[in-house]
């Protein structure tokens, strides 16, 4: 029994064990370090001060930037032990040792070690040890950096391009030895995600790196922000919180990213192709550009991604290499007769808690024929509950045929399975005040089907309806008039902003509970707004826009047949 010690430094503390991973995004709140998310096991729980125990990070990757704050602010828990393979929280504890002089330990156990000390009460963690109840674990010291680096990048990490390039070259050489990598990689473009504004330590991170004189040196899009750029302060938005949310997107802007702000990159003319190596965090449109369009990326975390877009490199790791983009895990599906949209997000989501830390292939859904806005839902779902970058669909995406590794094992999604998770996302009551539509940000054809559905009804005058969308596919709605009919059915579409980092009052204040037809926000949701959340079909959408109703029923392709 052994620990690999991943970020050195010492702590002791409450052992706090789970053996489900967990998101810092939507899941831990950076004010209180307490837990947010609802369907995690240890929700309400607070993480500061303990040793933190589980298998690995899931979910977003601005958890780096919430952990960050969470070190800083001296919120966050005294060490992180998991028994698995995890970067997102790791980069947060090492942009806090390198950039800020807070050290913060993060170690990795082999499963058995980690079950042992998961059942201790009290641990302390040493350069050379654990104890914890009596237990002694050593700890081994952290890989040493053995990088085949290229001249260029030696020049990079001696400091000869500036000083951001070097502390950027720093932190990509770290997290490559980390990872085991033993070079770099060359990228085509970078997605910002950073952009949000978790916490103040997402804009101290992002202003010191503009003051050193970062530029990015690869087309670089930027995600969903978290205000209306340009109208913020017309729609009440404070400005204790809307200037330093738009201060931190000036500050990429000034680095020379695009300023796209949407979380669906993969909707713009800059999409990659198939095979193309490219640095994008954001963990549905990492998952979508892998798993849909072929691309390969890593989920990268917060920080790490504006570092490989200001040198073009990245460790050579993960989803990079072939070899790492097999299935581990094989999962049946049971499919039912005449599903709707709402069955993509669904499934997504059952499959990350079926695959929680590796590449699943599904089987069994080719003959529903998802659309390109089912797999985007289905991809977004499975990355709140998947640490995995990428998924593949037997019979449907690039790189399913042979997808699955020889010593993949095998689980199957049954009807029931889908109808209890059902319940579990439909926990609140069926008078509902808000639709919320685009998480991720919704797609021409998604903004024209609600249109469609509403078919000129006017929404029910206590129902809010907001479609959160990126601002091409705003300029597109707006000229073939799909814009026009949801403005005349009182819909409200809102830019740059997304569900995960919307706040009030542009969030009604006066919701008490929502519906949407996101899997991925309604899992975040009851978090991160603090209202009970239902989940269903964008036609079950657009009826409780009217209505003001959200009936408690599951979907007709999941009831019981009649004989």
């Amino acid at each position: 029994m052994h620990a690999n010690s991943i970020l050195a430094g010492a702590a002791d503390g409450p052992v706090i064990a789970s053996s489900e991973p967990l998101s810092f995004w939507g899941g831990v709140s950076p004010e209180t370090g307490s837990i947010i998310d609802v369907h995690h096991p240890l929700h309400g729980v607070c993480l500061t001060g303990g040793i933190l125990m589980m298998p690995s990070s899931r979910g977003s990757c601005t958890g780096s930037g919430v952990l960050l704050d969470l070190i800083l602010t001296g919120r966050a828990p005294a060490a992180l032990v998991f028994s698995e393979a995890e970067d997102v929280l790791t980069l947060g504890a090492l942009i806090a040792a390198e950039m800020f002089g807070k050290p913060l330990p993060v170690l990795r156990l082999a499963s058995e070690s980690f079950g042992v000390l998961s059942r201790a009460k009290t641990a302390r963690i040493t350069a050379t040890a654990i104890e914890a109840d009596g237990l002694s674990i050593p700890v081994l010291p952290p890989r040493l950096a053995t990088l085949d680096l290229s001249d260029n990048d030696r020049a990079m990490l001696e400091g000869v391009q500036g000083k951001a390039i070097q502390q950027a070259m720093r932190i990509i050489c770290a997290m490559a030895a980390q990872q085991g990598a033993s070079c770099l990689t060359d990228v085509t473009q970078g997605h910002i995600d950073g952009c949000i504004y978790a916490s103040p330590a997402n804009l101290t991170f992002a202003e010191k790196m503009a003051d050193m004189g970062a530029k990015v040196c690869v087309p670089t899009t930027m995600n969903a922000i978290s205000v209306d750029h340009a109208n913020w302060q017309m729609q009440g938005v404070p400005g204790s919180f809307g200037n330093p949310a738009a201060k931190l997107a000036d500050a990429y802007v000034r680095m020379g990213c695009r300023p796209t702000f949407t979380c669906s990159p993969y909707l713009l003319d800059s999409a990659p192709q198939a095979g193309e190596a490219i640095a994008w965090a954001e963990s549905n449109a990492v998952i979508f550009a892998n798993s849909v369009l072929g691309a390969r990326t890593p989920k990268h975390p917060d920080f790490l991604d504006l570092c490989i877009a200001l040198t073009g490199r990245a460790p050579l790791s993960g989803v990079y290499l072939p070899e790492n983009r097999k299935a581990q895990i094989v999962i049946d599906v049971e499919l039912p007769e005449n599903v709707d949209d709402a069955f993509w997000p669904l499934i997504g989501y059952l499959a990350g808690h079926a695959a929680p830390d590796r590449i699943p292939l599904l089987r069994g859904l080719a003959s529903a024929q998802p659309s390109t806005d089912d797999l985007k839902a289905l991809c977004a779902a499975f990355g709140t509950t998947s640490a995995a970058p990428m998924l593949h669909v037997e019979g449907v995406t690039p790189e399913a045929q042979g997808a699955a590794a020889l010593e993949a094992s095998r689980k199957t999604i049954t009807r029931a399975e889908m109808a209890q998770a059902w319940t579990r996302l439909n926990a609140g009551p069926e008078q509902v005040e808000l639709v919320a539509i685009g998480s991720p940000h919704a797609s021409l054809n998604e903004c024209r089907a609600l249109a469609a559905g509403l078919a000129g009804r006017k929404r029910h005058p206590d129902v809010t309806v907001l479609v959160t969308a990126g601002r091409q596919v705003i300029t597109d709605a707006r000229e073939d008039g799909t814009l026009s009919s949801l403005e005349q059915s009182g819909v409200r579409i809102v830019p740059d902003l997304c569900w995960c980092s919307i706040s009030e009052p542009v969030f009604p204040v006066h919701t008490r509970t929502l519906i949407t037809n996101s899997g991925k926000y309604a899992h975040y949701g009851p978090g991160l707004s603090n209202r009970t959340v239902r989940f269903g079909s964008l036609a079950d959408c657009v009826e409780a826009a009217v209505s003001g109703r959200a009936p408690a029923r599951l979907p007709a392709w999941l009831q019981p047949s009649v004989d």
